[in-house]
């Protein structure tokens, strides 16, 4: 997702209430993100200070979390949810057995295990506002820009498995760089509203995520250009050949295309051959095979159906 200077806020916490865009938001390569559209394909980031996503704030230690080695045969209702209104335990909803939720007040479901790599986050499912994960590092691979800022970061268990994709397609004649990646609540709300005020709120939510919602958030994911940084988080960046390795080995190295192409009525967002979530080996094999997105391997409701 792209990134802009940072302006006034225009959407307050009130947005958690709305239904949110969870994908990439262009992000801008430098200091600050830029309103740019990162998600879908409209994200035109250039520099080091651009960022777009539905598909970008600090570190800290923790472990590494455990990923499920199997596709759930059908989804399993959550253990934890918050009682109704009239008291009653609400148990209508269903979710992964790494995204068991908790409803608020305003009906949002806030995921209950963060920090799990396999943790579903989209415009259904949020992150708790607080959260932000204590095992932030800078991967040891190239991005579009010098600077060692909070969008350049990821958690260590992705980091670690970026840098051998990296290294995988350098072997292959394909150089890669990073453009965004880790976001924090407060970096996702300005991004968020830079969108809207720059393309009205219905618009943006095509490609950037409500705060609480953008993969960015998690850690676990990030927005991939070439070295040149030619076509970073760019509708062009289609069809490259660092477009095409990444569609063709991610899933090697336990990432997956968050946002595949055809798949926008499910996913909520526009096409991002750019945005690329790590979620384990044994799942982004089984994505991968089955050419389907992470909603579907959850069995999760395609969001254009819920709204």
């Amino acid at each position: 997702m792209r990134l802009t200077a940072t302006l006034p806020l225009i959407v307050g916490l009130c947005l958690m209430a709305a239904t949110a865009a969870g994908c990439g938001d262009k992000p801008s390569a430098g200091g600050q993100d830029s309103p740019a559209n990162i998600a879908g394909s409209t994200d035109h980031p250039t520099g080091a200070n651009q960022d777009k996503t539905p598909s970008d704030p600090p570190p800290a230690s923790g472990s590494s979390p455990s990923q499920p080695s199997s596709h759930p045969s059908s989804p399993i209702t959550p253990s934890a949810q918050a009682p109704d209104k009239s008291g009653a335990s609400n148990n209508s909803n269903t979710s992964t057995p790494d995204n068991e939720y908790a409803v608020n007040d305003n009906a949002e479901h806030v995921v209950a295990h963060p920090d799990s790599v396999a943790v579903l986050v989209n415009k259904q499912f949020m992150l708790p506002q607080t959260y932000k994960p204590d095992d932030l590092v800078y991967p040891d691979v190239p991005f579009t820009y010098k600077e060692k800022i909070e969008k350049r970061m990821m958690r260590k268990v992705a980091a670690e498995a970026l840098a051998k994709l990296f290294a995988g397609a350098k072997k292959d004649g394909v150089n890669l760089a990073g453009v965004s990646a880790y976001r924090s609540y407060a970096t996702q709300t300005s991004v968020f509203n830079n969108y809207v005020k720059k393309d009205g709120k219905e618009k943006a939510m095509t490609y950037s995520a409500v705060p609480g919602h953008s993969e960015h958030e998690t850690g676990l994911a990030i927005d991939v250009a070439g070295s040149d940084g030619k076509c970073a988080i760019e509708d062009c960046f289609a069809g490259t050949k660092e477009a095409n390795w990444l569609a063709k080995h991610a899933a090697e190295y336990g990432f997956i295309l968050r946002y595949p192409k055809g798949k926008e009525a499910i996913t909520g967002y526009q096409y991002e051959p750019w945005h690329i979530r790590y979620v384990g080996t044994d799942i982004s094999k089984a994505i991968a095979d089955k050419g389907i997105t992470l909603e579907e391997y959850y069995h999760a409701i395609p969001v254009t159906k819920t709204h």
